[in-house]
């Protein structure tokens, strides 16, 4: 019957931030600084850490990708949110007389603080106009109230 090999020692110099890191790690584990050591010299010359480090990084760009996605739709929405907007401003609103159009622009400035207050309300308790509309809405526009010219 042969005998298990006995483990070898080794000597190693350690920055004092590295062993520090080392030893909580280790206490917080319960396990001995050689386990953890050991078993971190096994993952580094571990044929497979490269690939274990490419699925990690692979995943975080997935991650990535998905909140780019988001965010370009976010910015779609927008756009699109603007130029109904002024699509339907344009067509409904008439031009003002000059002295009623002296009055709108004195008045302007207060109208656009009351503005900037209620987005701010909106923004902070929600929901965004990004959760009220669907992925899906397709070429139904019922319930919009506003025709597109596509």
């Amino acid at each position: 019957m042969t005998k298990p090999s006995k483990k070898q020692r080794l000597s190693v110099y350690l920055d004092p931030a590295v062993m520090r890191r080392l030893a909580e790690h280790a206490a917080r584990r319960d396990h001995s600084r050689s386990l953890v050591a050991e078993a971190a010299i096994e993952s580094f010359l571990s044929p497979d850490a490269a690939e274990r480090q490419e699925a990690a990084i692979t995943k975080r760009l997935d991650q990535l990708d998905r909140r780019m996605t988001r965010m370009e739709r976010d910015v779609g929405i927008s756009v699109e949110m603007l130029a109904v907007f002024v699509r339907f401003w344009v067509a409904t609103t008439p031009a003002l007389p000059e002295p009623a159009a002296q009055a709108a622009r004195a008045k302007a400035g207060e109208r656009y603080d009351q503005f900037v207050t209620a987005l701010g309300r909106r923004l902070a308790k929600g929901p965004k106009l990004r959760q009220e509309i669907t992925e899906d809405i397709g070429d139904s526009h019922s319930g919009i109230g506003l025709a597109r010219d596509e």
